[in-house]
């Protein structure tokens, strides 16, 4: 008997080192349970497909369509030089005067034309001498200057080539803040970028930026070298001109400004059709209406657009403006602050009549202005 019980430890003993020896070394003889690809057959994607969750939130269409439409500008210009630096005595005595190196620098542009018009920022080539675009096919070419409009901070230019890759201009008034956007350009001239973002609101004014602001204001980053560049929706369609940024460091924080394309096309027709922007002016010196005017003047419970001066014998003088009068309309189109009064009076036509809504003493009036040419902005040396 008891050698058949040593028998069976040992037995017992030599098994289950076997099954452990097997456990570890192959697991697989031990699994007897069915297969998951012998009962459900797994299906692969092709490498070139797209989910249409993925394809849902992909901006891969519209950054082509843009990147292929917008051009980087380098600009150079030529050294400042004292007028009689060319005199030896003058040199003897003063030294050069002024600097010898040539200034140059970077930004973006848009094609709105297969013809080769150019739309950027007047800022990017103000004061150059000599104006390089490079294209999206890596051609660089000679820009000449249309145009400018400092008031705006927009510039036409154009090259001599035709068939170029044109951007699809967009209604930019149909943005709604939260709408998604991409920024294409040039920054820092590291090449073209393209970064997305949304609307972070719209009508910016006041920023001290331009005469006449009526900005997109965005998240998706933009840097130095981005400017004139472009900001586009989710189907490649131009909404803006990147222009400006908020920053305490030079770089992106979050808050950059394009200027809407409805603006744009207006200022690009001008140029483009005389040379120039040609606005209204009638003379008068508007202030928002604080609760604290509202109350002097009477006006409490009203909007519009105090007017504090009047120029004497100015169109508006002549039309019967008066101080503390509040300018409601213009044309027909409501007004309640200071910059859609301004960008009211200078859409209109010099020398074409046009009614101003007043409301004066309670009583609202109906006078016919004939507004004259506003003098355009000096260029800044």
């Amino acid at each position: 008997m008891r050698k058949l019980w040593i028998l069976f430890t040992q037995t017992v003993t030599v098994l289950l080192a076997a099954y452990f020896i097997v456990a570890t070394l192959k697991p697989q003889w031990l699994d007897r349970r069915p297969r998951l690809a012998s009962v459900v057959p797994i299906l692969e994607a092709p490498a070139d497909s797209r989910s249409d969750a993925v394809s849902g939130v992909s901006f891969r269409h519209a950054a082509q369509v843009a990147s292929a439409a917008v051009v980087s500008i380098s600009t150079s210009t030529a050294p400042q030089r004292h007028p009689q630096s060319a005199d030896p005595w003058f040199r003897f005595f003063f030294g050069d005067q002024g600097n010898s190196t040539p200034q140059s620098g970077l930004g973006s542009g848009v094609v709105v034309s297969p013809e080769g018009y150019i739309l950027t920022n007047n800022h990017v080539i103000e004061q150059a001498d000599d104006i390089e675009v490079m294209l999206n096919d890596g051609r660089v070419v000679k820009a000449s200057v249309i145009g400018t409009d400092p008031e705006t901070d927009l510039a036409v230019l154009k090259v001599g080539l035709t068939g170029l890759t044109a951007i699809a201009l967009g209604n930019s008034d149909e943005l709604q803040v939260g709408d998604p956007v991409l920024a294409v350009g040039n920054p820092f001239g590291v090449g073209k970028t393209v970064t997305s973002g949304i609307v972070s609101a719209l009508g910016r004014t006041q920023l001290g930026i331009n005469t006449f602001e009526n900005f997109i204001q965005t998240d998706a980053a933009i840097n130095p070298g981005n400017s004139g560049g472009a900001l586009v929706d989710v189907n490649g369609h131009l909404m803006g001109i990147n222009t400006a940024i908020y920053s305490r460091s030079g770089g992106s924080m979050g808050i950059g400004f394009a200027i809407p394309t409805s603006t744009a096309r207006s200022v690009m027709e001008s140029i483009v059709q005389d040379g120039k922007v040609t606005r209204g002016w009638i003379g008068v010196e508007p202030r928002e209406l604080s609760p604290e005017l509202a109350q002097t003047f009477d006006l409490s419970g009203t909007s519009g657009v105090i007017i504090t001066g009047v120029l004497q014998n100015g169109p508006a003088a002549v039309a019967g403006v008066r101080p503390g009068d509040l300018v409601t309309s213009v044309n027909g189109q409501a007004v309640s602050t200071v910059p859609q009064l301004l960008a009211e009076v200078a859409a209109l036509k010099p020398g074409t009549p046009a009614e101003l809504g007043v409301l004066r003493r309670g009583t609202m009036l109906s006078l016919t202005v004939v507004p004259a040419r506003r003098a355009a902005l000096r260029r800044r040396d």
